[in-house]
Parts: C-alpha cells; sequence; structure tokens
C-alpha cells in the first residue's frame, strides 16, 4: 500500500515509532549518564571514600568560634517566616563571634517590622536596609550586604573569617555552624552542609517532592561530583566562604562587588567561581550522635505555580545562563557535570515527547481493540531499546527509594517513586517557562526576583532542631 493510501491510525503509528526511537534514545543517554554516577557512589562507598562523618552535636553547637563569622540573609516579601528564622538561628547558635545581617528592602516594611520584633535585644543582629525598592535580585541584595559587611569591618578595624549564607525561610541546624567554622579554619576556601527539604502533610503532598530530589543531590552527586574533581555548585544555604575569597571574588566582579546582579542564580555560580581561582571546596556532610545530618532543613514551596516558578528559575539560570556566564572550563570531569546541571531543558523537552508517545499508545491501543487498525510489530532492535530502558528505570526507582529511605524512613521512600510522574509532568512545565523566558531576555527584558513565598516555619514543630543552647561561660 502506498502512502497516499494511509489511513489515520497508519500515520499515527508512524509517529509513534519515530517517538519511540527519538524519546527511547534519549531516555537511555540520561540513563546511562545516571548509571555513571550511581556506579562511581558505590564504587567510592566500598572503598570507604564516601562515609558520612560523625560529630558531636552539643560541642559543635555550644563551643565558640575560632573566629568571627558574619551569616547572610537577603529577605523581600519574608514577614510570614523571617521572625521564626532569627529567632531560632540566634537562639541555637549562641556563639558570641557571629553577627547576623538581614538585608530587606526600603519598600518592604512588613518584613522589616518582623525582623525588629525578632530582635529581642540581641546586639548580633543587624538590619540592613537596602538603598533601592524591590524586587531586584538576590544576587543584588548579596551585594548590599557584602558592603555593609566591609563598612562594619572597617569601622572596627576587624575582620570576619567567614561568611554564612542563608535564606529568610530556612532553620539551621545547631551544629551547622560550629561545623562550617571547623572547615574553613582548616583550610577550605568555600564549605557547603547538606540541605534537607522538610516532608510536608498531606495536602501538601507536592512539597514533599523536594524530599527525594534532595536525598540523591546531596547524599550521591555531590559526593562524586566531590570525589572526581569537579567544582561544586553552592545551594546558597548552610554554606560558608572564607572571608577574603569573597574579596576576591569582588576584585573580578562588576563594580567591584562578589555577585553578579543580573545573575539568576548566583548561589550556583559561587562554588564554580571559587573553585576556578583554585580555592579549596569541601561539601560537609556529617551526622550528629542522634544520627541526624548536620543539614539546613525547610519546608520548600507545595502550590503547583509556586514549584514550577523556582524550578523555572533553577533551569533559566543553571541551565541557560551557565552556557554564558561560566561556560565548560575545566577537564572531562568537570565537562560531564556542568552537562549534568545543564541538562534540564533537553529533558523536559524528552519528557513531553515521552508523555506524548504514552497518551498515542494507548490510543492506538485502543484502536487495535476495537478492530480499527492492526497492531505494529515493534523491531527486536526497539524492543530491546525499551527493555533497557524498562530495567533502567527499575533501577532508578529502586536508588530514590533507597536515598529518601535513609533519611525520611521507609514511607516516604515509597511516596518518593509513587511522585515521580509528578515530577517529570514539572519537570516539562518548568522546562517550557524557562525557555520562554531565556529567550524574552534577547527582547531586552531584565532578570528579576521571581520569589518563591514562604508561610510556614518549621522550627516550632521539630522540637529536638530547635533546642536553644548556651556557650559555656555565658549567661
Amino acid at each position: 500500500m502506498s502512502v497516499e493510501n494511509w489511513d489515520l491510525w497508519q500515520w499515527l503509528a508512524v509517529v509513534q515509532h519515530e517517538l519511540l526511537l527519538f524519546a527511547g534514545v534519549f531516555f537511555l543517554i540520561g540513563a546511562l549518564d545516571d548509571i555513571a554516577v550511581d556506579i562511581s557512589w558505590l564504587w567510592l562507598k566500598l572503598t570507604g571514600r564516601a562515609r558520612t562523618g560523625r560529630v558531636n552535636r552539643e560541642q559543635l553547637q555550644c563551643s565558640e568560634l575560632s573566629a568571627p563569622a558574619a551569616i547572610v540573609i537577603p529577605a523581600w516579601n519574608e514577614a510570614d517566616v523571617i521572625a521564626d528564622t532569627i529567632q531560632h538561628m540566634l537562639s541555637v547558635w549562641p556563639q558570641r563571634a557571629l553577627r547576623l545581617y538581614v538585608g530587606i528592602y526600603r519598600n518592604d516594611i512588613d518584613t522589616l517590622e518582623a525582623a525588629m520584633s525578632a530582635a529581642r535585644g540581641d546586639s548580633r543582629l543587624r538590619l540592613v536596609i537596602h538603598d533601592r525598592a524591590g524586587p531586584s535580585t538576590k544576587a543584588d541584595c548579596l551585594n548590599r550586604l557584602y558592603k555593609a559587611i566591609r563598612d562594619d569591618e572597617d569601622r572596627a578595624g576587624e575582620r570576619f573569617a567567614m561568611v554564612v549564607f542563608h535564606d529568610a525561610e530556612d532553620m539551621v541546624d545547631p551544629a551547622g555552624l560550629g561545623l562550617l567554622d571547623w572547615a574553613v579554619a582548616d583550610g577550605a576556601h568555600f564549605a557547603q552542609l547538606p540541605v534537607e527539604p522538610l516532608p510536608q502533610a498531606a495536602r501538601h503532598w507536592l512539597g514533599s517532592h523536594y524530599c527525594e530530589e534532595f536525598a540523591e543531590a546531596h547524599g550521591k552527586a555531590m559526593i562524586v561530583r566531590s570525589a572526581v574533581g569537579a567544582a561544586l555548585p553552592a545551594a546558597g544555604v548552610g554554606c560558608g566562604v572564607e572571608r577574603s575569597m569573597l574579596d576576591t571574588l569582588a576584585e573580578q566582579g562588576p563594580n567591584n562587588l562578589p555577585f553578579d546582579p543580573v545573575s539568576l542564580t548566583e548561589d550556583y555560580e559561587l562554588g564554580l567561581n571559587i573553585a576556578a581561582l583554585g580555592g579549596e571546596c569541601r561539601f560537609v556532610r556529617a551526622r550528629g550522635e542522634d544520627d541526624l545530618l548536620i543539614a539546613t532543613r525547610a519546608f520548600f514551596p507545595s502550590q503547583l505555580a509556586d514549584v514550577v516558578g523556582q524550578k523555572t528559575r533553577w533551569v533559566h539560570g543553571i541551565a541557560l545562563q551557565g552556557w554564558d556566564r561560566t561556560g565548560w572550563a575545566g577537564g572531562a570531569a568537570e565537562s560531564w557535570m556542568r552537562a549534568r546541571d545543564r541538562r534540564g531543558p533537553l529533558t523536559a523537552i524528552v519528557l513531553f515527547f515521552g508523555y506524548t508517545l504514552l497518551l498515542l499508545t494507548v490510543l492506538l491501543a485502543t484502536a487495535v481493540n476495537a478492530g480499527w487498525t492492526e497492531p505494529v510489530t515493534l523491531t527486536p532492535a526497539l524492543v530491546a531499546l525499551l527493555t533497557l530502558n524498562l530495567g533502567f528505570f527499575i533501577w532508578r526507582a529502586l536508588m530514590r527509594f533507597a536515598f529518601t529511605a535513609r533519611n525520611y524512613g521507609v514511607a516516604e521512600g515509597v511516596f518518593a517513586v509513587m511522585r515521580i510522574p509528578v515530577t517529570n509532568v514539572i519537570s516539562i512545565m518548568a522546562g517550557r517557562r524557562a525557555l520562554l523566558a531565556y529567550a524574552r531576555t534577547f527582547a531586552g527584558h531584565s532578570a528579576t526576583w521571581d520569589k518563591t513565598p514562604h508561610s510556614h516555619h518549621p522550627a516550632q514543630s521539630i522540637k529536638g532542631l530547635a533546642k536553644p543552647s548556651k556557650i559555656p561561660g555565658t549567661r
């Protein structure tokens, strides 16, 4: 039968075949990439190079810092959480040598009032009013905080040894500051603690999908990244930078400031830029005697629009801006890791065609069962490709379950596997929006802080990690 005589179902069968080839090949490439990371991590684990350290949580919390440290929190429209964040942080970090800088925009009165209510006479808190109306970008707010730190140092004649970065919704770990202080005092120019998103109630089930993503990213991928010698991206929270390194970044940055105000993912670039300058970067993963990770915790967004908005910014900044801003410097290992960082848009496209293929397959199967068309026989090569992908998917699901269950328990591990289709749809939506946003920048549209809203702070619901402490000898 000639092509001219094909009916609709035959044309759809051809489209299905081509989509099977396209999606199957690219799914296989992505699966091999993930398997390479899995095998690398397993090898590191078997050889003892991926061990999670054990530390005394109370000792780290109650010991004075080796040198003064500044903590910076950029804030825009964070009135619902900033007071809890400040109170919790100053409560569980009693060290006298810290100073907390909170950056607030001049037109954000609600956040300013909430932050002031949390001060409670603690002289370690400094509220820094940005001299421009918000929102700008998070990088711009961080630059304002950097200038405030520098001004205070000039007035006091004493420099901080470390600057720690956090977000307005974070619940810091009581031992976190002490662990970062140890890492920087030990010679690290950049140190990153794990991030541990918190599971949420059933009505906010979507927000819990960050649990499995960070469980694998900060339980496996970052360890492999460090082992192969690739640069470590900062998470923007729970990371400490040696003070003079910020000045070095500023010397090479725009307007003698460490962060480019047009960047959407200044945190990601921070670690890469420090590594490019020859700085020593460490991923500091340790557990206390209670078996809990020393990590930064938070409730991540749970509304679909907020989740997609946040991931759009990540894909836009890392995968798309990253090509222009950080390039492909480094050797094979560095290029491999940067390619992994930037595969988001391609993943979104492949997933879109994959889900289109699924719908088309259901439609054709219905037509075959109804007797409207004949079934199509797949070639042996295509069957082998699909079988490989099925095997890799099962492996991927097992790894996701294992890493999530280790941190959150078996039930959350099962939920992590159940959420895989949902997270794929989110990736498609975020990838599409990121591509459109990136295209708009070519028309002259500037980047702005597409802030993720936060309405609830976890400090009150996790009592074990919110316990105030005192430095011996203080009152």
